[in-house]
């Protein structure tokens, strides 16, 4: 999920975002909607860069991680990097790596860029450094990017990738058949992760229900597995249009038919796996040996 406060940081997005995001979200505004959940208990969370202005990024890991300290339950970060700068962005990569505990992944924004930028060479470079520090990168894109994002991910087999609302698809029938298509293609690449999150921000009112949404989740399960699926709440830009409890019904009630284990993969296992800092080191150390080698 995403926190922010205006009164701390400038998030321009906000001023088109609609009324009901044009306010603060901090954790005593979730954590009611938490503890009226009955079919599962969060164990922690991970916060996801809000997109604040790119020079305030390192004031938001310092602002989130001050949240932590004051008994927030947060367990990772993904944090802002301006992986479009190559080389150059090294020095905000050792930053994040060697000061903020709480970092385990970085995204760069690319769901508004131009064709093309997904795969400059100078992002891909940027993205390639973040193997030698662990990090992930989560990939916010929309449905006519996964080709790019696939490129992406072929120049950059050592870093961990999670794609965050299933690419955004667009949620017609029409369009079902070539978004599904492009996520097999995805999920061929073992490197990748699929989260579950965002299909009701994407998804048109009539079809913001279990029954339409099913095929969207069955078919990320199938193609990536549940051991490379992972729950994502998208709160609080989810609240423009449904409740956490009611995204929530809608991911377990498709996850009814899969065994425990796998559920509990896509509820919690895949995303510690992801973002758990100490597998930031573990996978630092592996890209280190590579090298190496």
């Amino acid at each position: 999920m995403h926190f922010w406060d205006r009164g701390r940081l400038h998030y321009e997005w906000l001023a088109d975002a609609g009324p009901a995001l044009e306010r603060d979200f901090l954790p005593e505004d979730l954590l009611p909607e938490l503890a009226s959940l009955t079919r599962v208990r969060p164990a922690g969370l991970v916060f996801v860069q809000a997109d604040c202005r790119p020079e305030q990024s390192v004031a938001e890991v310092e602002w989130v991680h001050e949240l932590a300290r004051s008994g927030a339950p947060l367990l990772a970060v993904v944090a802002h990097a301006p992986l479009e700068n190559g080389v150059a962005c090294e020095p905000d990569l050792e930053h994040l790596a060697g000061t903020a505990p709480l970092v385990s992944g970085v995204r760069r924004l690319l769901q508004d860029e131009p064709p093309g930028f997904v795969t400059d060479r100078s992002l891909v470079t940027g993205v390639q450094l973040l193997a030698r520090h662990g990090l992930a990168m989560d990939l916010c894109v929309r449905q006519h990017q996964l080709d790019e994002v696939l490129d992406l991910v072929d120049r950059c087999p050592d870093v961990l990738f999670v794609l965050d609302h299933l690419g955004k698809p667009r949620v017609t029938t029409e369009d079902f058949a070539p978004w599904a298509a492009a996520l097999t293609r995805l999920a061929s690449r073992p490197n990748v992760r699929c989260k579950l999150s965002g299909l009701m921000s994407e998804a048109p009112p009539d079809r913001r229900t279990t029954s339409a949404l099913r095929p969207w989740l069955e078919h990320a399960l199938t193609v990536f597995g549940p051991g490379r699926c992972m729950f994502g709440s998208d709160w609080p830009v989810l609240t423009g249009v449904a409740g956490y409890t009611q995204w929530c019904d809608i991911v377990l009630d498709t996850l009814a038919g899969l065994s425990e284990e796998e559920r509990r993969w896509v509820l919690s296992g895949t995303a510690t796996a992801t973002y758990d800092p100490v597998n930031r080191t573990a996978r630092a150390k592996d890209a280190s040996h590579g090298s190496d080698g």
